[in-house]
């Protein structure tokens, strides 16, 4: 028994030399925000991916700087002003409202030559040079948005939106997926690309939207893509997506627990090597 507790002590006390604790900022939209916020999904989550992570790797300490329905332009507008701090690592997450608000996506030019909050790529570069103002040594990791079908707000139906399967503005969010990884391959920072991960792919969103048959009114249960030509009524119509339909998200949007878990083991890969 003695020889049992040195070494759990011995082991304690490795764990503590190799691993000093790390503060990491987490930048993000409502995707981050959540975390927080369970009870904003209908209590349709448990846990977010900043929990997963730190749940994985208890040395890290994260401060939640997620923004319920912000674009990059939003936070590279407010990058003095929302409290961000120096901190060991941080991570960016946002590009999904970019896309859907309909933002100039921009050119890798905008992002090297710093030209500004009018395009996404200006606006990566605006709060990459805040960050690096903090800690120049902290690594950044980048995240790219992930695919998405139709989304429909649990709390307010008229809250919704189509899926990525089709352009907003003359754009298709995986250009911004993949200006997020050219912005992660000129800088050198590591990209977690959830656009392409295999899991999150569009037909494993949800496993299914609930709609009325426009012929005969009555619902059915419509796998992806069958439902995309199927009108919603926010008015009138059931909430298209039952606790059953849940699969990598729970609204069309924002990840359920799966879809969350997914993405906490693509951090951790990268995270526990600080």
């Amino acid at each position: 028994m003695k020889n049992l507790v040195l070494l759990l002590m011995l082991v304690g006390l490795t764990s503590s030399i190799e691993h000093k604790e790390l503060t990491w900022v987490a930048i993000g939209d409502s995707i981050t925000y959540l975390n927080e916020h369970k009870d904003e999904t209908g209590n349709r989550i448990t846990k977010g991916y900043m929990t997963r992570v730190t749940e994985e790797l208890p040395y890290i300490k994260y401060i939640n700087q997620g923004h319920n329905g912000w674009t990059s332009g939003g936070i590279a507008k407010a990058a003095e002003t929302l409290g961000l701090t120096k901190a060991d690592v941080y991570s960016i997450f946002l590009g999904t409202n970019d896309w859907w608000s309909g933002r100039p996506l921009g050119r890798l030019d905008d992002y090297q030559r710093n030209t500004g909050n009018n395009t996404v790529y200006g606006s990566f570069r605006i709060i990459v040079d805040k960050l690096r103002s903090l800690n120049p040594q902290a690594p950044i990791i980048l995240i790219t948005p992930m695919q998405r079908v139709d989304f429909v707000y649990v709390a307010n139906f008229k809250n919704n939106a189509y899926g990525s399967y089709k352009a907003k503005n003359g754009q298709y969010l995986e250009a911004f997926a993949n200006a997020i990884d050219s912005i992660g391959r000129f800088d050198h920072f590591p990209v977690v690309d959830l656009y392409h991960l295999k899991g999150l792919e569009a037909k494993k969103l949800v496993k299914y939207k609930r709609l009325k048959d426009p012929k005969s009114g009555v619902y059915n249960n419509y796998p992806y893509p069958k439902f995309i030509d199927i009108p919603f009524n926010p008015e009138t119509d059931e909430y298209p997506y039952p606790v059953e339909s849940i699969d990598k998200t729970y609204d069309g949007l924002h990840p359920s627990d799966k879809g969350y878990e997914l993405i906490s083991r693509q951090l951790v890969k990268i995270m526990k090597r600080y």
